[in-house]
């Protein structure tokens, strides 16, 4: 079986050292980081910290170079979901794509362009350290299913997950993940976004009195927005920004590494995303809203080439 990554970054590299280790996948990687994918292709990709493994990937930074493939696994930023698409929609020309990406919406954009689609969230972290090198920071399970709207079938939802599992991993095949990523949406709508804008790692971030309690009310919004499309949530996203407090006290968000970065946030897939549906059930999302469009002023202040000449 061929399965392609796409964007090899931290999370994208996790499923590869899992895959990389079984015997009967034939992994690629699509990921436009020349850097990163020559060292991959010279010396393995290597995981450090909870994983210590070294893999072969045949990586590639023109995807017209990987043949057709079974599956994808696409972790690329939210932002970059249709641009990675147009650039490997013919490797799966019959083939599955599963998005194990934050936030909302990614689902719907893989659908415009490969036959099947198999909708994903997952809580394992990690950060690149080197070309070639991610550590891995923290583990937890990975929930699949068919994506309603263009479904892969059971059956080969449950072929990934057992590829993955044979490698080390820990992916649960679903009838119905959405309640799983829902409930990581509302989780990283609030930490992710309170940990960029006090730069904060995430368990300092909650031991701050007035950042935990805006955190719950970003909960709130969600949960009732859940609520209104009828999604069961697999657990309380308040609880778990608890449990995430003493499984990873000093991790930094992906949003403050790309603030901390000055890099495009997933902010519109995140709190953006949660008021996006709070706008089509009816049900008032301000503080998410707000949160959205202090980021994107954030994001814009780091372009001062276009504003700094402005006058009033």
């Amino acid at each position: 079986m061929k399965v392609c990554i796409i964007g090899c970054g931290a999370i994208g590299s996790l499923f590869a050292g899992h895959l990389g280790r079984v015997d009967d996948v034939e992994l690629w990687a699509y990921d436009p980081a020349q850097e990163h994918v020559d060292a991959m292709n010279a010396n393995g990709l290597r995981l450090t910290g909870l994983s210590d493994v070294v893999v072969k990937v045949n990586a590639r930074t023109d995807p017209a170079e990987i043949p057709p493939c079974d599956f994808g696994i696409i972790a690329a930023k939210t932002m970059h979901t249709r641009a990675a698409m147009e650039a490997t929609r013919d490797i799966f020309a019959d083939g599955a794509v599963c998005s194990v990406q934050n936030g909302l919406g990614n689902e719907e954009i893989i659908a415009e362009y490969v036959p099947r689609v198999i909708l994903g969230t997952t809580f394992p972290a990690g950060h690149i350290t080197a070309p070639g090198v991610v550590n891995h920071d923290t583990g937890g399970q990975t929930k699949i299913s068919p994506f309603p709207d263009k479904p892969a079938s059971m059956e080969e939802v449950q072929r990934l997950a057992d590829a993955v599992n044979r490698g080390g991993g820990d992916v649960v095949a679903m009838e119905d993940a959405r309640g799983a990523l829902w409930t990581k949406v509302i989780f990283n709508s609030a930490s992710n976004a309170m940990g960029a804008m006090t730069r904060l790692p995430h368990g300092v971030a909650c031991d701050q009195p007035g950042v935990r309690r805006v955190m719950s009310e970003l909960v709130k919004e969600g949960v009732a927005v859940a609520e209104a499309l009828g999604i069961t949530l697999e657990s309380d996203p308040d609880a778990l920004i608890d449990y995430g407090r003493e499984k990873a006290y000093q991790h930094p968000p992906s949003m403050l590494t790309d603030v901390l970065n000055q890099r495009p946030t997933e902010v519109d897939a995140l709190n953006g995303g949660v008021a996006q549906f709070g706008e089509q059930t009816g049900v008032p999302t301000p503080l998410n809203a707000a949160i959205r469009d202090i980021i994107k002023g954030l994001e814009y202040s780091w372009r001062e080439d276009e504003w700094r000449h402005l006058k009033p």
